[in-house]
């Protein structure tokens, strides 16, 4: 007599796990895919100019080489001098929030105008580049939207490729719903694409962090951004002072921030969203340039042993530390990395047992090192095709 359980019973169980199901399907839908930038660089935009990115470089090289001696290992030298010269800013963001401040709408209109005027003879071009406009908060909301018209208008609808919008100060869903909602109502305007727009979140106040009903905000950003959220920033020093931590101690290492990165970790983890680590407000300049760097690197070295390969720079000398420490954590744990994949594909002991999930993670580790420039390919002999799968499976 057979002891085998009924199909109904299968039925059933479909039908009470379908909103689960619903679930798990809708947080696997990445916005964005491919590389993702190690850094973003604020640039305020009455400073943007077509030569930005190359005076960027220099000035990061010109630092590098008058404050001797290297605040990182000699043989990361060439590595770094090379990306200073070639590819010194990965993500570039025209800031008109906090870095530009409040200036009288006729002169934003101005320099929103002449900000997408800049963008079209870029030279040479970040691989990101993005517009930071101010919050959807009552005071600012109508300026914010106004100069991304302003700007979208200037570029005629001519983005380039990897351009997003900030969207700062970020507390509510509802806030980001209506961002959703309004790079619909712009793409038409201009003709562009659908989903052309895309954006990220700040995470810079208390309640995008723990809401008023006491749920985690940023678990409901994602779904709300309607398929166009396609990062999560974290800002360190509005979010520390809201806290009421003193200026003295605020930090990306201080324990509320820990604590803040760890809720939207866990909030997106799976969605395809993107973390990026705040910024460092001490900058490496005059007598105490190499206490500075020494800050700034245990600083980026800090956050990606915890997971966020992305970080704010807010100045050119901390370009040297921000690709040092990131080569470094690359470097240091590659051979391991090429060894532990290579014993998984090839189904013999390593001494370490990886599960597929850990394979996924090692191969994501590889491209990243690749995509920066902490890798040669050589280093990595599986070919991009076959991590690039691994990645995504």
């Amino acid at each position: 007599m057979s002891r085998r359980l009924p199909e109904a019973v299968y039925r059933d169980l479909d039908q009470r796990l379908a909103p689960v199901d619903a679930v798990l399907r809708d947080r696997h839908r990445p916005a964005v895919t491919g590389r993702q930038p190690v850094h973003t660089v604020y640039v305020p935009a009455d400073k943007f100019v077509p030569s930005v990115v190359s005076a960027w470089g220099a000035a990061a090289r010109a630092a590098l080489e008058g404050s001797p001696p290297l605040p990182f290992p000699e043989e990361l030298r060439d590595r770094v001098v090379a990306k200073l010269d070639h590819e010194p800013i990965e993500d570039l963001r025209i800031d008109f929030e906090d870095g530009y401040g409040y200036r009288g709408d006729d002169t934003e209109d101005a320099a929103a105008a002449a900000a997408g005027a800049a963008l079209l003879s870029l030279a040479p071009a970040p691989p990101f580049i993005g517009l930071r406009i101010k919050s959807l908060e009552a005071a600012t909301r109508r300026r914010g939207v106004r100069t991304l018209d302003l700007f979208l208008e200037a570029v005629g609808g001519a983005l380039p490729a990897g351009f997003v919008v900030t969207l700062p100060k970020v507390s509510a869903p509802a806030q980001v719903e209506a961002m959703a909602l309004l790079c619909g109502q712009l793409e038409l305007a201009y003709g562009l694409p659908s989903r052309a727009l895309l954006f990220e979140a700040q995470v810079e106040t208390p309640l995008a962090v723990l809401g008023p009903d006491g749920a985690a905000t940023v678990a409901r950003l994602a779904r709300a951004a309607q398929g166009r959220l396609v990062g999560l920033h974290y800002g360190t020093y509005d979010y520390s002072a809201g806290l009421g931590i003193a200026a003295s101690e605020q930090s990306l290492a201080h324990p509320a921030a820990d604590h803040a990165k760890a809720v939207m970790q866990v909030a997106v983890a799976g969605t395809g969203v993107r973390l990026s680590d705040g910024s460092c407000n001490v900058l490496p300049v005059g007598p105490g340039i190499h206490a500075a760097w020494q800050l700034h690197h245990r600083l980026v070295a800090r956050g990606l042993a915890r997971g966020f390969y992305q970080g704010w720079d807010l100045h050119p000398a901390q370009l040297p530390t921000r690709f040092a420490a990131t080569y470094a954590f690359f470097r240091s744990a590659s051979a391991a990395a090429v060894e532990r994949l290579g014993a998984y594909l090839d189904r013999r002991s390593s001494g370490i047992l990886d599960e597929p999930a850990t394979a996924r993670a090692l191969a994501g580790f590889l491209l990243r090192g690749l995509d920066c420039g902490a890798l040669d390919p050589p280093e990595v002999p599986f070919g991009r095709p076959s991590l690039e799968t691994l990645w995504t499976a």
